[in-house]
């Protein structure tokens, strides 16, 4: 079984908790060529009339996306997007003082960064979470190819609607939900975006990410191995009850997934 490993990265210029490493990683390109059947691991991409996705051929880059890469950070230019296949990126939100907050998380079934209006700069940072692969283009090419109308622009409305649906469900879960209905639906984001059930991430992590004490976050996590839906033990986790994981996060997992299986549906029909 492989591990999923997570880790971030933030700017160098704030002050972070040490749980969360700093720097920027080069990216090396995986391949020189972009082939059609590797870029259906990218659900938007796949969706895409072949024409219309070999068009972007020339443009596209395949690239290895290491654990703890920053892609945009909040404020810069957004020179690229991103269409990951095996990676994760979670988008974060990190304040003055170096409180961090998870917006987001982005895998196989969408991009980050689709820059669509000229000299648009990010409202919140990207890092990699899971080392992995992906495409990038840079944002020209992509305003260019959405111009041109055709199946892209729908696929990425529709996939935007998802995105902020996402988004919505975290700022009205992080309110209103349990500790234990916060780690669950954490949990199965990146269970949606990963190929396992066991997950490498450290309980540090989890808090930073959710923005709550350490103490509770391993209190929560034993009452969750209480109850047999995970198992966890030092810097991993492994789902043992994925219906009893969903059934746990109610309304602050299944709003969000409902919008994504509704995108998938979407997709299929393009």
């Amino acid at each position: 079984m492989n591990n999923t490993q997570l880790s971030l990265a933030v700017p160098k210029a704030r002050s972070l908790p040490r749980a969360i490493p700093t720097g920027s990683l080069a990216f090396k390109l995986a391949t020189p060529k972009v082939s059609y059947a590797a870029t259906q691991q990218n659900e938007l991409l796949a969706a895409l009339p072949r024409e219309a996705l070999e068009a972007l051929f020339e443009d596209l880059e395949l690239v290895e996306m290491p654990f703890g890469k920053e892609l945009f950070d909040y404020g810069s230019t957004l020179d690229y997007a991103y269409f990951p296949t095996t990676a994760i990126v979670s988008l974060l939100y990190v304040m003055e003082d170096g409180a961090t907050t998870e917006i987001a998380v982005v895998g196989h079934e969408g991009v980050a960064g689709a820059s669509l209006l000229d000299g648009e700069r990010a409202m919140c940072a990207a890092v990699v979470q899971s080392a992995g692969h992906g495409y990038r283009l840079k944002t020209q090419h992509l305003r260019a190819a959405f111009n041109l109308g055709g199946a892209l622009p729908q696929l990425l409305m529709r996939y935007t609607n998802a995105l902020f649906a996402q988004m919505a469900q975290n700022a009205v879960g992080g309110r209103h939900s349990s500790i234990e209905q916060k780690l669950c639906r954490w949990l199965l984001d990146r269970l949606d975006r990963s190929p396992s059930n066991e997950l490498k991430v450290t309980q540090e992590l989890i808090s930073i990410m959710l923005g709550v004490r350490r103490e509770s976050i391993t209190a929560a996590a034993g009452k969750l191995q209480e109850e047999g839906l995970i198992h966890y033990r030092r810097g991993n986790i492994t789902v043992l009850d994925r219906t009893g994981l969903e059934d746990y996060a109610g309304e602050c997992y299944k709003v969000a997934k409902t919008e994504y299986d509704r995108l998938l549906v979407d997709v299929a029909r393009c």
